[in-house]
């Protein structure tokens, strides 16, 4: 198997001359449950309290926005994340965007989406639910966001933690199967969901033992 990173150490690489924005492409692993944690708890409050939601209507928009999220998960990673630019400008961009993350894998303080980028993401996905969700949108934008921290956080813990069984283990070993085997296939981290739809989900342990044994190696606590 081809080496696929530069460093599998968890240390960073500097991205920005300007040290105001270096600063604030590192990021603690708490930071987006610290920012966004209060705000799932106001629309929960704000559909359900304030604006009478049956508790069986606020569920299924919960549950319905936590779906939503999988699918974005999925197409940002697919088609943003990994889109292969051809200038001189979209390469640093795309390294700065998301080449970095696979250069330095392991890097604890870029593994979690930074507040910088996740905010005006957020504004801009919380202004196309209240297109077409209406005055239901607190409790599906509220799914949303439990979607994405869970995404941030199994993503940071599939790089940094171990993992002796069952789903946890298994999106450690999916996640990883798409660093360090193929990045073309696996693009789902928190749920494989939208890889079996189109057809790019990560290739099973059996069918690539070898490489699936590099793969833990490579993730070992040793390595941190």
């Amino acid at each position: 198997m081809a080496q696929r990173y530069v460093s599998n150490k968890n240390e960073s690489v500097r991205m920005f001359e300007s040290d105001f924005m270096e600063f604030f492409s590192h990021v603690h692993p708490a930071t987006p449950l610290v920012i966004y944690l209060p705000v799932v708890g106001f629309m929960l409050d704000l559909a359900l309290r304030r604006r009478g939601l049956s508790i069986g209507a606020g569920a299924g928009l919960f549950l319905l926005g936590i779906l939503i999220w999988t699918f974005v998960e999925y197409a940002m990673h697919r088609w943003v994340f990994h889109y292969q630019p051809r200038s001189r400008w979209g390469k640093q961009f795309h390294f700065l965007l998301h080449g970095v993350h696979h250069d330095y894998p392991k890097d604890a303080s870029r593994l979690v989406m930074p507040p910088v980028v996740s905010i005006p993401l957020a504004l801009f996905f919380y202004t196309l639910f209240l297109l077409v969700f209406g005055s239901m949108t607190p409790a599906a934008f509220a799914g949303f966001l439990v979607g994405y921290l869970f995404y941030d956080m199994v993503h940071y813990a599939t790089h940094h933690f171990s993992m002796k069984g069952g789903v946890w283990l298994f999106l450690k070993k999916y996640h990883m199967r798409h660093h360090y085997d193929d990045d073309h296939v696996g693009y789902g981290v928190s749920s494989p969901l939208w890889d079996y739809v189109f057809g790019t989900r990560a290739p099973k342990p059996e069918a690539h033992a070898t490489s699936l044994d590099d793969s833990r190696r490579l993730v070992s606590p040793s390595n941190h």
